[in-house]
């Protein structure tokens, strides 16, 4: 049986995302697949992604995943990086395309106007680099990884939930925005665990690990 399965839907890090979980649990079976079957009995997901929300959606129906991760999303350990958390909320601004609706909430741009540090610098879109990540709450997943750690992000567009309750953590850019929600059997993050040195290694460990009913 396989431990992990890192949804392949043709867009995503998936050699680095593999290689990051391979090299924190060496003696689990972790395999990359684009096969519903496998993604259905596998004991833990792991969905990546990168580029646009249109294509995004259009190739995880088109590869026949959909439902996969939809169940998934109901009932094993879940964890979204980058475009994996923006699919699961209700719609996106890019392309005005729906989510899967397993959240309430949108994905938004950011806003041009906005892009102005405290020094009047003018920040570039797409976000890009290393930034602080602020936990909101306690969660095995942050188990081991300091209170406004750095990771690698890589976006122009972030999530805005209806129920500010899910959010795990939040980063500056140069206002406040989710970065990391958590509900039941779901984690999900913006930024990209698998290019962010110790800290994003320890999150993953931490997913490798992690009984969600015994989360706190």
């Amino acid at each position: 049986m396989t431990d992990i399965a890192i949804v392949d839907y043709g867009m995503g890090n998936l050699r680095s995302v593999s290689k990051a979980l391979e090299h924190v649990a060496p003696t689990a079976s972790i395999v990359v697949t684009s096969d519903p079957s496998v993604v259905q009995k596998a004991s833990r997901i792991v969905v990546p992604g990168q580029g646009a929300m249109p294509n995004c959606m259009r190739e995880l129906t088109g590869h026949g995943l959909k439902d996969a991760v939809l169940e998934a999303a109901r009932n094993k350990p879940f964890l979204g990086i980058c475009l994996g958390l923006q699919m699961l909320f209700d719609e996106s601004e890019e392309g005005n395309v729906k989510g899967l609706g397993i959240l309430p909430g949108k994905v938004r741009h950011f806003s041009h106007d906005a892009m102005i540090d405290s020094d009047k610098n003018k920040l570039k879109i797409p976000h890009m680099g290393w930034n602080q990540v602020h936990q909101t709450i306690q969660h095995a997943l942050w188990n081991g990884i300091s209170n406004d750690a750095r990771f690698y992000f890589v976006h122009s567009y972030y999530v805005e939930p209806v129920n500010s309750e899910i959010t795990a953590a939040y980063t500056l850019y140069p206002t406040p925005f989710t970065c990391a929600i958590a509900k039941d059997n779901i984690f999900a993050v913006q930024f990209h665990p698998e290019k962010s040195q110790l800290a994003g290694l320890t999150l993953l460990s931490n997913f490798t690990k992690w009984e969600p009913h015994s989360n706190r």
